[in-house]
C-alpha cells in the first residue's frame, strides 16, 4: 500500500535537497520523494524520509538504545534540559522559524522546542531507524530523515533559524552552511559530574574527557561565537528501571555486561544531572 506524504515532512520538503546531485529539490512520488534527475528516496511507512545513501552508518541507537531512551525521557527526569534547550533557541527566532535537530534521536528535545514555538516547523535528522520510528510522530510539525551528521547535510544553505545538537556529534562547518547568518546553534553536552554516581559504579561506562570542553571550542571558534551558556545540574531518585534504561540508552550500553546491569547493589538510586547548554551565533 502507498505510503502518503505525511503532514510534517510536506512542511519541511523545501528544505531538503538531493543528497546524491546535492542541488536539486525533492518532490513526493507516490511512496517515495524523487529529485528531477530520476534519484529517488523512500518514505518509510512510520513517516520519515529515508536519504542515507551508500553505505549505511553504524553509530546510531539500535532497537534496544531507542526503547531505553524513549521510556526515560516519558519520565520527565530529562525536562529541566529540554526546558533549557527550548529558551535558547526560542531566543531571537522569528516567530515561523524553521528548527533543524542533528542527531534527532527520537525526538524529544525537538518535540519541546516546537511546543515552545507554536508558529515553527523542525525536521529531525539522525542515522537511527529506530529512532527515527519515534521522532517521525514526535511533534505534529516535526519531520523526520535518516541521515549522518558526519556527511554534508541533505539541505539547502541558510534555511534553519535554529540548529539543535543535543548530546550528538558535531559538523561544524555544515551547522555555518544550513544556518542563516541572524540563525542561532545550541548545544548540549556533559559536564564532568553528568551521571557520576553511574560512572562511580559502572566503570565499564564512557567516561567523559576532561578536555572536552577545550575540543568544543576549536571545533567551533572558526565558525561561531558563543552567546550565552546555561549549567543546568539537579540530583534525582532513580528507580532500578530508571537507572538501567539512563545506561541503556547511551552508548554505555555497547559496553555494559548483563551481568552487571543485573546485580542491583551497582545501580545507585540517585544521579546528578548535568550539562552546559549554549547557544552560538555564526561568525
Amino acid at each position: 500500500m502507498p505510503v502518503s506524504l505525511p503532514p510534517a515532512l510536506a512542511l519541511s520538503l523545501d528544505l531538503l535537497r538531493c543528497p546524491t546531485c546535492r542541488t536539486h529539490r525533492l518532490h513526493p512520488d507516490r511512496s517515495a520523494l524523487r529529485c528531477p534527475a530520476g534519484h529517488t528516496f523512500d518514505i518509510a511507512r512510520h513517516g520519515y524520509a529515508g536519504l542515507l545513501t551508500g553505505t549505511r552508518a553504524t553509530s546510531g541507537d539500535d532497537a534496544a538504545m531507542a526503547q531505553a531512551r524513549d521510556r526515560f525521557l516519558s519520565t520527565g527526569t530529562y525536562a529541566p534540559i529540554g526546558e533549557a534547550v527550548a529558551r535558547l533557541a526560542a531566543d531571537a527566532a522569528p516567530e515561523q522559524a524553521t528548527v533543524v535537530d542533528v542527531g534527532c534521536g527520537t525526538g524529544y528535545y525537538l518535540a519541546g522546542v516546537l511546543d515552545q514555538m507554536p508558529g515553527a516547523r523542525g525536521l529531525g535528522l539522525d542515522t537511527s531507524v529506530r529512532a527515527l520510528r519515534s521522532a517521525a510522530r514526535a511533534h505534529a510539525r516535526a519531520a523526520a530523515a535518516a541521515w549522518d551528521v558526519f556527511r554534508p547535510f541533505p539541505l539547502a544553505g541558510g534555511v534553519a533559524d535554529v540548529v539543535l545538537d543535543v548530546f550528538a556529534p558535531r559538523n561544524p562547518t555544515e551547522f555555518h552552511r544550513v544556518l542563516r547568518p541572524t540563525g542561532r546553534l545550541v548545544v548540549v553536552r556533559p559536564t564532568g559530574q553528568h551521571l557520576a554516581e553511574l560512572r562511580d559504579r559502572m566503570h565499564a561506562m564512557v567516561t567523559i574527557d576532561p578536555a572536552k570542553e577545550q575540543r568544543l571550542h576549536r571545533a567551533l571558534d572558526p565558525f561561531f561565537e558563543a552567546v550565552l551558556t546555561e549549567q543546568v545540574q539537579y540530583t534525582v531518585p532513580l528507580t532500578q528501571q530508571e537507572a538501567l534504561d539512563l545506561v541503556g540508552m547511551t552508548p554505555s550500553a555497547r559496553h555494559v555486561s548483563r551481568a552487571d546491569l543485573a546485580d542491583d547493589g551497582l545501580l545507585p538510586d540517585r544521579v546528578t544531572v548535568s550539562v552546559l547548554a549554549t547557544a552560538y551565533r555564526p561568525r
